[in-house]
Order: structure tokens, then C-alpha cells, then sequence
């Protein structure tokens, strides 16, 4: 009784998922419990060539490679299902190949996914890392006795909602910003993942009225180094400095970096525009939707906050929808157009295109 009182009366289901996505966040593999068996799940992203060995070992024959569907519709599939594929004799340079590589092709055949395999691509997503796994079929009893965390199939699927219906604020603070001095940092635990998510209040809207009010995800390299392949930053810092001018509002600067892809994807993601790809391609070779985001808890943040009513500032339609959708009466939307340089022309021109994002019909390149 003290240590469940310690562990602050949170089940041992939820307990178990939260350790199973440290578990592949740190790129170890994770028993996925169903009432068909037992699986060895194991990220791609962080195996190596002793990694898939010691699985091959421990499979006879019947491992297999799960990918998410947009990796397989890249790969040549009809359609963006995920699925697996069948490894008699894991090879890690074969596993990269059909799970990162761009210009790669099916030469298997697709087998629908087993009891459990959605749940450790759900895994990946939570832990922020590429939606690929190697999987092992276990016995009965096997691993039993070995330091890996077992986590239920159903714990999974409900791990995001309980963590959205735990979102509390843990602490807040004055936080004076250029452009917009009088501004308060309220931060957030809960919501998707284990991260911690920020509202800044700037100024002091009005909460009987419609608030101004724009979800951000962060962007690193945008918001804090001046990336000149996106309009993030400027996004930010303009609609902080417009609040901040005409009656205030909230800024919710969401953990959600790429996408909802993570940092490191982001970054793997970049390098295929190099190449050529446009930002949702790019994502697509990954194994990624077009937007992996969910919005549902920042509408909860809003509300925690005295705010029901909104003027959005954003170009992009999918979070209108996602606030109305959570409850909220979005009375308005704000466009926010940042710099166009080189650069970023093409992004913005993909969000307009493939995204249906409320940005100008023509793009030019500027004048350089």
C-alpha cells in the first residue's frame, strides 16, 4: 500500500507503458503481452548488427519487420496500411534497406500485422522515434526471468488518453519577452508522451471574450536558431508581438517538434529535401503521415486556462477542426505570414498544396 501511495496511485498498466517508452526511447527492446502471446519488440532506429543478431537468435526463423504504412505505400504498396514483412534470417544492412532507405522497393510479400504490433508501433510514436520494429514471436514463459519491461497491448492503447485526462499545470512565472514584456509562462504536465508543454499568456486578454489564441509546435531550428527552410520563427515572434498590441492572448508552445516526428527525424527528414523531396515526401520515405500531431490536450490546456472562446492565429485548417472538434467556439481565424526567402518557398508551397494551409496562391521567390 505505501509504494502504490508513492507512486501516486497511478495503475500499474499506465506504469508499465510509461517504462516500455523509456524503454524504446533509449532503443531497447520492450514484451508486448496480448492474449494470442508475447512479443519481442525491438525499435530499428538504434539496432545494430549485434542487436539484430541476439534477435535472430531468439527467433528460429520467425522474426519479422513491422512498418507503418506510409513507409510501405513508399516502398511500392497499394495502399498505407501498415503491415509486416517476414525476416528467416535478420540482416541489419536488409533492415535498413526496407525501413530508412529512399529508392527501395518491395520484394516480399506484405502479411497483415499480429496481435500486438500495432501497439509497439504506437510505442515508437509516443517515444518519438522512426514507426519501424523488429519483432520476435515468444513461447510460452520465455524471457521471464530477464531485466525487459512487459507491457499489456491494452495499456498501450489507452496510455494517451489517461495521460490527457492527467494534464495539470505544475508551475508558472512572469517571463518578460521582447515585444511583448508583459507575458507569464504557465507550464503543463500530461498530455501526449512524457513531455512537459507551455501556455504563454501575453498581456491580459479578456477571458469573457474571444481570445487570441496560436498552438505552436516547436521548432528548433526555426524558433531558436532562424532556420531559413520554414517561416517558424517568424510565426512565433510576430503573433507574440500582434497579441501583445491588440488586447493579448495565448501562445500554447507544444512539444511536437517536426510534426510530431521528433527532433531527430526532423533532421533525417531534412536531409531527404536535400535530395529533392518536398517536406511530406520526405516524411513518407520515414514511415510518417502528412501530420503525426494531435491537438486534443492543448484544447484541454485552453480550458484550464479560462479560455472557451478563440480567434485561432494559423494557416492551418487541421487545428481549427481539432478545436472545434475538442469543444471550443473558434470565432476567427488569423492568417500568419512570415519572411519568404529561397529557401522556404518550396515548404510553404507543399503546406499550401498537399495541406491545404491558408497561404497565398502565388509564391514568388524573392528578389535575392
Amino acid at each position: 500500500m505505501g509504494i502504490d501511495k508513492l507512486l501516486g496511485g497511478v495503475p500499474r498498466d499506465q506504469l508499465a507503458a510509461e517504462r516500455a517508452i523509456a524503454e524504446f526511447r533509449a532503443g531497447r527492446p520492450v514484451v508486448v503481452e496480448t492474449a494470442a502471446g508475447a512479443l519481442l519488440t525491438a525499435p530499428v532506429e538504434g539496432l545494430d548488427s549485434a542487436g539484430v543478431a541476439a534477435l535472430a537468435g531468439l527467433a528460429a526463423g520467425g522474426a519479422r519487420l513491422v512498418l507503418a504504412g506510409p513507409r510501405l505505400h513508399r516502398l511500392g504498396a497499394p495502399d498505407r496500411a501498415a503491415a509486416a514483412l517476414a525476416l528467416p534470417a535478420p540482416d541489419l544492412a536488409e533492415i535498413s534497406r526496407l525501413a530508412i532507405d529512399d529508392g527501395a522497393t518491395l520484394d516480399a510479400r506484405l502479411l497483415p500485422l499480429a496481435p500486438g504490433e500495432e501497439a509497439g508501433l504506437r510505442l515508437a510514436h509516443l517515444a518519438a522515434l522512426l514507426p519501424a520494429l523488429v519483432v520476435v514471436p515468444l513461447e510460452a514463459g520465455a524471457l521471464t526471468d530477464a531485466p525487459v519491461v512487459r507491457v499489456a497491448e491494452a495499456a498501450v492503447a489507452a496510455y494517451p488518453a489517461r495521460r490527457s485526462a492527467a494534464l495539470h499545470i505544475v508551475s508558472r512565472a512572469k517571463v518578460p519577452l521582447e515585444g511583448a514584456p508583459q507575458s507569464e509562462f504557465v507550464i503543463f504536465r500530461g498530455g501526449e508522451g512524457l513531455r512537459d508543454q507551455a501556455a504563454v499568456i501575453i498581456g491580459q486578454p479578456d477571458l469573457s471574450r474571444p481570445v487570441a489564441v496560436r498552438l505552436h509546435s516547436a521548432c528548433l531550428t526555426g524558433d531558436l536558431f532562424g532556420s531559413l527552410k520554414c517561416d517558424c520563427g517568424d510565426q512565433l515572434r510576430m503573433t507574440a508581438r500582434a497579441m501583445a498590441d491588440n488586447g493579448g492572448g495565448v501562445i500554447l508552445y507544444l512539444d511536437q517538434e517536426g510534426r510530431g516526428n521528433g527532433l531527430a527525424s526532423k533532421i533525417k527528414a531534412y536531409r531527404l529535401q536535400a535530395e529533392g523531396l518536398d517536406t511530406y515526401d520526405a516524411d513518407e520515405v520515414l514511415g510518417f503521415d502528412h501530420d503525426q500531431r494531435g491537438f486534443g490536450f492543448a484544447a484541454d490546456m485552453l480550458r484550464q486556462l479560462g479560455v472557451s472562446r478563440v480567434k485561432i492565429h494559423t494557416n492551418n485548417p487541421n487545428k481549427i477542426a481539432a478545436l472545434a472538434a475538442a469543444g471550443l467556439e473558434v470565432v476567427e481565424q488569423e492568417r500568419v505570414i512570415g519572411r519568404r526567402t529561397p529557401q522556404n518557398i518550396g515548404y510553404l508551397a507543399a503546406k499550401r498544396d498537399r495541406a491545404g494551409h491558408s497561404i497565398d496562391a502565388e509564391l514568388e521567390p524573392p528578389l535575392v
